[in-house]
């Protein structure tokens, strides 16, 4: 039987050396694909679920947060020079308007700002410094040619005081009178001649009074505070300068311990109402001229 030829078997440092050539060429074929191989794409994550705006916030009634804004009033009409409720724009409900105050304009430099005149109840006294006032000037001219009678029976012209600017109820008002300081009982007269209008009675104020109403019906002489009235003294009754017609006391609000006459001048409105008409200062038109 015949059998192949054996090879010669390779030994020695030859076959080490081919060994070493193949593991450098499968090195060298490895580096080259990891260097040239495109990267896998990443997985794509699934999209997560986007929750819903939440609606803003309301301002609780009782929380610092701002107040939401005013609704317009449906009852304006476009022709009171407002716009109607469906007419004005509605603010966008994320977005809140806060109300904001409206500011003054300032005056500019050197500008004259004119002030509101002092209500009368607030009107200074001669004793604050400030010059007296003289209402209804040419009234007053016309009442002291007549030379009225002091209405206090003993008090001279130079012991009266011009009270007329004088507050009273603690500066609610003006005293638009002036008083005439005598002891209880003294005699009071008519300043002029003239009619009994009223008698009345105040509780909170004058107490005993007398209107008087001068011969042309044009002014009304005020006498308050009196102890009680004259004998007879009736509504209607004519008087003449001096006569008596009440007694100096301290009824209605005036203190007993000052009493006095409180004695007022009105010129008189179109309907003679004795309750009623512009007060004029008694003081210069007893006093006369200075």
């Amino acid at each position: 039987m015949n059998r192949p030829p054996r090879h010669p078997r390779a030994t020695g440092p030859w076959q080490a050396l081919g060994w070493g050539v193949v593991l450098v060429g499968l090195t060298l074929a490895g580096s080259y694909a990891l260097r040239h191989a495109e990267p896998a794409a990443p997985p794509t994550p699934a999209p997560a679920s986007v929750p819903a705006p939440e609606p803003p916030p309301v301002a609780s009634a009782a929380g610092p947060s701002s107040p939401p804004p005013t609704e317009p009033s449906s009852t304006a009409s476009p022709s009171s020079g407002e716009m109607a409720a469906a007419d004005m724009p509605a603010p966008p409900a994320s977005h809140p308007v806060e109300p904001v105050a409206p500011q003054a304009s300032a005056a500019p430099p050197n500008t004259i700002v004119p002030v509101a005149q002092a209500p009368a109840s607030a009107a200074a006294s001669p004793s604050d410094g400030a010059a007296p006032i003289d209402p209804l000037p040419e009234d007053t001219a016309r009442l002291r040619a007549r030379q009225l009678t002091v209405p206090v029976q003993g008090v001279a012209r130079a012991q009266l005081s011009d009270t007329f600017t004088q507050a009273r109820a603690g500066g609610a008002r003006r005293h638009d009178a002036i008083d005439i300081m005598a002891a209880s009982g003294t005699p009071v007269l008519a300043v002029e001649d003239g009619r009994i209008a009223k008698l009345f009675f105040s509780h909170g104020g004058g107490g005993i009074t007398v209107y008087q109403f001068d011969p042309g019906e044009q002014y009304a002489y005020y006498y308050a505070h009196l102890e009680r009235y004259a004998d007879g003294l009736k509504e209607g009754q004519t008087v003449r300068r001096g006569d008596v017609i009440g007694y100096v006391g301290a009824t209605g609000n005036a203190s007993a311990d000052a009493p006095h006459l409180h004695f007022a001048i009105n010129k008189l409105n179109a309907q003679k109402e004795w309750w009623k008409g512009e007060v004029l200062n008694p003081y210069p038109v007893l006093r006369g001229a200075p």
